[in-house]
């Protein structure tokens, strides 16, 4: 440009001008507040480049602490200016960050009409789903319920479950978790913008019909990159068949997408974790519980120790049910906590007997026996098998996570957590963020641990873990005041503020929480003692 030109950006129909701080479409001018402004600028001048919060919280809002709404109002913003509802300028990478696509071409001196001169083609469409895994990966959505019965919602969710998780034993096929699927529930959503937003290629849907001991299968598998029909079908059988008719579904769907896949290797990975329909009824009722919020864990507990009581070897209920027994030690709010911890391991030790290769049932073992104080190393190990059995289970690198946490190697564990978030971008499939704001915590790393614990605290207030983490950072930073309003949070929660730590292996670690959160007790009850609030 010429000495005087005015800098500007031109793309499509837009262009901004970065001196005059103004957006023009069609050379009318957009309302774009001054952050929005900024975070534009960000984007078109760093096109076809994921930009994570991280570099948008140093740019944007450099030194001052504000919350993800901050980003989200301003995103809001710049997608209602650029009428770009459906993300096909300005991309959501769930965890991962935004990608604005069209490459922008820089703009001359506005002519008289007040518009910069721009490339007479448009911007050329953006490239799908760029960011795809390099192997066939798939999304399961939420089958309808087409029984006419809402009560019967838990059970098509439970088919889906049971398709998702034989899919995903496949080791060449990434699938993505169950609950991340879920977050679609409800809503009529393009598929195209499904497979954009959860990073697929593949994606699942169907419906579920139950009635008088029949049950009828049927799905339809679609490339989420072209919008094209691959291949759709039906089932039918009774209900003393649903495993059957579960496997031909997932068994349909792998062949469309590989046909080079192997009969037996889906016949090997499926199983059967029980014959009784009633006891699978009752855990499909707990499961779609248990990981909804702590406070419906005594209710998940009874149900899956029902479903137990029909089936003894029934492993997925053995798991869970030894995981709510550590939710419920852990959370401080077992009425027996050492009946509870007794409880839990042996429920985890009966679903190792029958677990064999099931990576859900050896992931949930592992944690609740090294909580309660088995050899860290030795359920690491088991963690590490039921991965190498399935490398896309998030939960699997969820639990690995937490346990490379209290092994004292908060690095890896903040990046199998990030693994797992990478599989599960929607939806959580546990306490990602407690595990994450954690890890920074025991580094010592207090300014990044903080705005995470507020996240995880937004996400399941019921959760005292994250209470306490946070009390105690506040009190390490010296934010006194802070730590003691956390505390009456957390005691609003649950009665017990100071847990037993020795989950921790790492005797520094340990001592980190226990004093910060002495620390922030002592502050708040010295507070009330002379009558401040």
């Amino acid at each position: 440009m010429g000495a005087g030109a005015s800098a500007a950006y031109a793309f499509g129909r837009f262009t901004l001008h970065l001196d005059r701080g103004v957006l023009l479409a069609d050379g009318a001018e957009c309302a774009l507040r001054p952050k929005s402004f900024a975070l534009l600028r960000l984007f078109v001048e760093n096109p076809g480049r994921l930009i994570d919060r991280d570099e948008i919280m140093e740019t944007i809002w450099p030194g001052v602490f504000v919350t993800d709404d901050s980003i989200a109002q301003c995103i809001s913003d710049i997608r209602r200016a650029l009428g770009d509802s459906d993300q096909g300028l300005l991309r959501t990478l769930p965890r991962r960050g935004f990608l604005f696509t069209p490459p922008p071409s820089r703009g001359s001196e506005p002519d008289s009409s007040g518009r910069a001169a721009v490339s007479a083609d448009p911007a050329p469409p953006s490239t799908p789903l760029p960011l795809l895994p390099d192997k066939p990966s798939i999304a399961i959505l939420p089958f309808q319920n087409m029984s006419g019965d809402p009560e019967q919602e838990y059970f098509a969710d439970g088919m889906v479950e049971e398709i998702t998780t034989a899919l995903a034993r496949i080791p060449w096929l990434f699938v993505v978790a169950r609950n991340s699927s879920f977050t679609f529930k409800g809503q009529s959503v393009d598929v195209k913008q499904i497979g954009r937003e959860l990073g697929v290629r593949y994606v699942l849907e169907g419906s579920v019909r139950k009635a008088v001991g029949r049950v009828r299968i049927t799905g339809q598998l679609i490339d989420a990159v072209s919008g094209t029909h691959l291949w759709a079908d039906h089932f039918d059988g009774s209900m003393e068949d649903v495993f059957e008719l579960q496997d031909k579904v997932a068994f349909s769907v792998a062949g469309v997408i590989e046909p080079t896949l192997q009969a037996a290797e889906t016949a090997r990975s499926s199983s059967r974790p029980t014959d009784d329909l009633t006891a699978y009824d009752l855990y499909l009722r707990a499961y779609a519980m248990v990981l909804a919020s702590t406070r419906q864990t005594p209710e998940a507990l009874r149900l899956m120790e029902q479903a137990i009581l029909r089936d003894p070897c029934y492993g997925p209920a053995l798991a869970w049910a030894a995981y709510c027994c550590f939710r419920l030690v852990g959370d401080g709010r077992s009425q027996d906590p050492d009946g509870d911890r007794r409880k839990g391991i042996d429920f985890a030790r009966r679903a190792l007997e029958v677990a064999s290769d099931d990576p859900g049932i050896l992931v949930n073992a592992a944690l609740v026996l090294a909580y309660f104080g088995e050899d860290i190393s030795a359920m690491i190990a088991l963690v590490d098998h039921a991965l190498s059995l399935n490398a896309s289970f998030a939960r699997g690198w969820n639990i690995s996570s937490s346990l490379r946490n209290w092994a004292g190697q908060p690095d890896v564990a903040i990046e199998h957590m990030e693994t797992s978030l990478r599989l599960s971008p929607r939806a959580r499939v546990g306490t990602s963020l407690v595990g994450i704001g954690s890890s920074h915590f025991v580094s010592r790393r207090f300014d990044q641990a903080v705005p995470i614990l507020l996240r995880a605290i937004q996400e399941d207030p019921s959760h005292p873990l994250a209470y306490r983490y946070l009390a105690a950072c506040y009190a390490h930073m010296g934010r006194l005041d802070d730590a003691r309003e956390i505390v009456a949070r957390l005691r609003a929660v649950t009665p017990v503020v100071i847990p037993d730590a020795s989950y921790l292996r790492n005797p520094e670690h340990r001592e980190l929480l226990l004093s910060g959160l002495h620390l922030a007790i002592n502050e708040a009850d010295r507070q009330a003692a002379s009558g401040i609030t």
